[in-house]
């Protein structure tokens, strides 16, 4: 039965049909030289001897030109120069097979067979898309989403094609092109009615519902410009963010809402995928807070590398199990162990260093909401600090020849806790990297990531579902911003270029005006801003900065090979007194002392202890 709606039968039923277009047309050619009652018997049985022939070369030309493995419904004017040129040649090994035969025949029986065989094969592969488009006019259907479609190039073309061939009710009206070459042309009918100036205008007078934009070569610029115009006309936005690699995928089906990420103005992260491959395959890979926003993605993105076996380790068992059901689900043949516990327990994370003996640690485990943290001190110094502190131990300990440590922008002259721990953790992988004997232990420092767990994004979403209003802290504030894929890949990258020590910043593009932010996303959502969804000024919370950095100026920056990695230079300290003050301010969390925020600003010379900045 899957032969007979398969793709193996179509093509049996077009080499049948092939075959019935050759025997017709040649016997025609026949009965319009001669009358059908006059055919020579010589001419007739020639013909029909040489019939099993025929039917080979064509099959055999056919084949080779692809023309069994087309989507017709489709077809346009390159398929159809291609059924010609397949004729010619079919009539050429024709011509040929005669003359060595010697098979005598008319001499206009070869232009009136190739004349009638090139018609009925283009008959038989068009009839589909004509029968469609006279059985059912786009043009007499009901019309319930009209759609201009922003671009009229071949993706605009095909989206036409594809949305009159489901007969869902939409239906691509007007088209914008930049182009004024275009103008007051059509594109299949589709009338070309001006440039991205003209989006307001055209959007009202042809009543548009919903707006598509279809130019997947638009520079970064050029589609925010375009985006922002879209918006400003209240209708449905969407985008097609690329060309489908498959001729027979459906380009409707590529189209989605637009999102923040589109936006953001950046151009696609480039990493070397041979190195990270080289780096990973075949290696022990062990993820702490495997389960989080960042050590899932890390998750998704090693395994996707080969390594010999992944330990993810979390101490939220929902995130894990959640995270192990993906991987199992996509790659059912990796080598993965979803291990329980928390990183402040030094005897568990013996036995898990001590068994599995990783060659690549990626340190993501941490407490990271900064009012959070700025409420419960004493906690963020057992997770970040002791927890980091216990796994670049038994990194040494136990050989493992790369240690990243995930560590953030807040670490930068902090004015949190949660800043000021994560720097500890930074300072812990560079006094680590003097007193291993083996283990390159690195940082890597970002900003924010776009939808990670507890992040800005998420909140404003659920509010403007809410109905608002969306709360911002201040007017004036900015954060740097980067989507998770980005960032993990670029964190592998960092890891090729590992020699101990270094603290790797990544380069987060411009920083965004978190007002700005809130006022696209109630956009994003189809309401207006101010009007239809309020934007209310809370106040900055406690230790929560306007302005982010990613460097601090005594660090000074190196260039990688990688254009958005940089390397700041190890600020010096006193080791000793270091680890002195940590182990006391470790001793002093559990005993959740009072004075924990005055202990860590003695820890971190770079802390400083205020409600706000």
């Amino acid at each position: 039965m899957d032969f007979f709606s398969g793709k193996k039968f179509r093509i049996f039923l077009l080499a049948v049909l092939d075959i019935c277009c050759v025997a017709f047309s040649t016997l025609c050619a026949l009965v319009l030289r001669f009358d059908i009652s006059s055919i020579p018997e010589g001419y007739l049985m020639g013909v029909m001897k040489s019939m099993p022939v025929y039917f080979a070369i064509t099959i055999c030309v056919m084949a080779v030109f692809r023309l069994y493995n087309r989507v017709w419904t489709y077809a346009s004017s390159s398929e159809l120069f291609s059924i010609i040129k397949a004729s010619i040649v079919i009539e050429a090994f024709f011509v040929c097979y005669h003359m060595f035969m010697q098979i005598s025949m008319p001499r206009s029986y070869f232009p009136l067979s190739f004349g009638i065989m090139t018609v009925l094969f283009v008959c038989t592969r068009f009839a589909k898309a004509v029968l469609k488009s006279v059985g059912s006019p786009h043009n007499n259907r009901k019309i319930t989403n009209r759609v201009m479609v922003i671009g009229a190039g071949s993706a605009a073309a095909i989206l036409i094609k594809e949305f009159r061939a489901a007969k869902a009710g939409t239906e691509i009206v007007c088209a914008i092109d930049d182009n004024k070459n275009k103008k007051n042309k059509y594109l299949l009918d589709v009338p070309i009615v001006g440039g991205r100036d003209d989006i307001e205008t055209n959007a009202d007078k042809y009543k548009i519902d919903e707006i598509i934009i279809a130019i997947p070569s638009a520079g970064i610029e050029a589609t925010k410009e375009i985006i922002k115009k879209c918006q400003e006309t209240g209708k449905t936005v969407k985008i097609l963010p690329s060309v489908s690699k498959s001729l027979t995928s459906s380009l409707a089906k590529e189209v989605r809402p637009v999102r923040y990420e589109d936006l953001l103005g950046r151009e696609p992260v480039k990493v070397d995928q041979d190195g990270i491959g080289d780096f990973i395959n075949n290696k022990t890979v062990l993820v702490t807070g495997g389960g989080g926003s960042i050590g899932s993605e890390l998750v998704r993105q090693i395994v996707s590398y080969g390594p010999e076996k992944l330990v993810i380790f979390d101490i939220y068992e929902n995130n894990a199990y959640d995270i192990q059901m993906e991987i199992e689900r996509h790659f059912p043949y990796a080598n993965i162990s979803v291990l329980i516990g928390s990183v402040r327990d030094r005897d568990r994370m013996e036995a898990v260093f001590k068994k599995y003996r990783p060659n690549i640690v990626y340190h993501a485990a941490a407490h990271k909401h900064v009012p959070l943290m700025e409420k419960s001190p004493n906690e963020a110094v057992k997770n970040n600090c002791l927890g980091t502190l216990n796994a670049v131990e038994m990194a040494d300990k136990y050989g493992v020849e790369n240690f990243i440590l995930i560590s953030t922008d807040k670490a930068v002259r902090p004015t949190n806790v949660m800043g000021a721990t994560k720097r500890i953790c930074e300072m812990l992988v560079q006094a680590y990297t003097r007193k291993s004997r083996c283990t390159r232990y690195v940082a890597v420092r970002f900003g924010n990531v776009l939808g990670s767990n507890g992040s800005v994004i998420p909140l404003f979403v659920k509010q403007i579902k809410e109905g608002g209003p969306v709360t911002v802290t201040h007017k004036d504030i900015t954060r740097f911003f980067m989507t998770i894929p980005e960032a993990v890949s670029l964190v592998l990258q960092a890891g090729l270029f590992a020699k101990g020590g270094e603290i790797f910043v990544l380069d987060m593009g411009k920083p965004v005006r978190i007002y700005e932010l809130a006022e696209n996303l109630i956009r994003l959502n189809g309401y207006r801003p101010h009007e239809d969804i309020k934007i209310e000024i809370t106040g900055l919370r406690p230790g929560e900065k306007l302005f982010e950095e990613i460097l601090m100026d005594e660090e000074g920056l190196e260039k990688t090979d990688n254009n958005m990695i940089y390397v700041g230079k190890p600020i010096r300290f006193d080791e000793e007194a270091f680890f002195h003050k940590l182990d006391a301010l470790i001793k002093a969390s559990f005993e959740n002392g009072n004075h924990i925020k005055e202990m860590i600003e003695d820890v971190c010379g770079t802390y400083r202890i205020t409600d706000n900045l």
